[in-house]
């Protein structure tokens, strides 16, 4: 049992879900370790940043009328900020498109899971499901990522 290998599997899942497994057959973990930290990693960071995200976005909030008011104050006249950008249009595509499933499946995997679990928060954050389809994209989409792990890495 070798927690450094363990403890870098875990963190790295915590950022970046879909790489992470690959680290795996390079540290020499079984597969069952090496989902199981992964896993473990993603719904631990999962459930912090989708529980605090209110938080996150209050504060983001805050800073962006703090600056307004700072450049206000010293004479600079800020550019309209476009509210309707490509992303945002693909984004509300998307959140129509997949509903709730896809986007909580899928988000914190595709995107990040920090920067996944605030966007799904934010759009379905009122549903009780929620949480729970997050959990369970992590189990189905960490097998996923394991497995193709330890296949590709297993045929070199």
């Amino acid at each position: 049992m070798d927690i450094g290998k363990y403890s870098v599997l875990f963190f790295l899942s915590m950022i970046k879900f879909l790489f992470a497994p690959f680290g795996g057959p390079a540290a020499n973990l079984s597969f069952i370790e090496t989902y199981l930290v992964c896993v473990s990693g993603g719904i631990f960071s999962a459930a912090i940043f989708y529980f605090m995200s209110e938080y996150f976005m209050v504060k983001a909030h805050e800073k962006r009328v703090r600056n307004y008011k700072e450049a206000i104050e010293k004479g600079i006249t800020l550019p309209h900020k476009k509210k309707f950008t490509y992303f945002n249009k693909l984004v509300v595509k998307m959140k129509m498109k997949l509903g709730v499933y896809g986007i909580a499946m899928y988000a914190p995997l595709f995107l990040s899971v920090p920067l996944g679990s605030i966007v799904t928060a934010k759009f379905y954050g009122k549903e009780k499901k929620t949480f729970p389809i997050i959990v369970l994209g992590m189990f189905i989409n960490g097998l996923i990522t394991s497995s193709i792990a330890y296949f590709i890495l297993g045929l070199f």
